[in-house]
């Protein structure tokens, strides 16, 4: 049998770069400690949460890739309230897709959901604006540079904290920022195709 490839998960902070080098700002090098490992789809600096990374090239395409169509979820602090009238107006222009300047975009779905438990991110949201604030759960399966932003101030909600969640099988549970571990075999392999797990059992005995 061929060598079984790495995924690992990663919480990463606010404030980090989705890459390993820069002479200025931190990046995944001060947290993770596994060579020859690579992102598979990155986050923003000002973005928080599950980044996945490996060294397997063909499934670091199909995470990051967007025709493969894996569904990514974000948990997301928006500056304003809207009731119920305004948000069922807010989600079917979502889920319709809006225009951004690089084309239209779309989310499978939005909902509103409670503040969930989450550190306290460094430097915090200013009280004043949380005050004013709402989380929504944000599920989408493409991923253009800073999408989620874009769509949610396009229907009038700036974003204010944005955390990924989850990546098709793989969730965020269990993680602290700046912390990572590898992903067990039998949800990784829920990432690889059928037909190559299949080429990729040899004989035994």
């Amino acid at each position: 049998m061929g060598q079984v490839s790495k995924l690992i998960r990663f919480y990463k902070p606010y404030g980090v770069l989705s890459q390993f080098r820069d002479p200025e700002r931190p990046t995944l090098a001060d947290f993770i400690d596994a060579p020859g490992v690579y992102p598979a789809g990155r986050l923003d600096m000002d973005s928080e949460g599950l980044m996945l990374l490996t060294d397997d090239g063909a499934l670091q395409a199909r995470i990051s890739h967007p025709r493969h169509k894996i569904v990514k979820t974000y948990w997301v602090q928006v500056e304003g309230q809207p009731d119920d009238a305004e948000f069922s107006e807010i989600r079917g222009a979502l889920r319709r897709g809006v225009d951004l300047k690089d084309g239209r975009a779309r989310a499978l779905d939005a909902r509103r959901i409670a503040t969930p438990d989450l550190p306290e991110r460094l430097p915090p949201v200013t009280p004043h604006r949380a005050a004013r604030s709402s989380w929504l759960e944000v599920n989408l399966d493409t991923g253009r540079n800073r999408q989620v932003r874009r769509m949610l101030a396009a229907v009038g909600l700036p974003v204010l904290r944005l955390l990924r969640y989850r990546i098709g099988p793989v969730v965020l549970d269990g993680l602290a920022p700046g912390e990572w571990e590898t992903v067990p075999e039998q949800i990784r392999e829920q990432l690889i195709p059928s037909s190559r797990r299949q080429r990729g059992r040899g004989p035994r005995g």
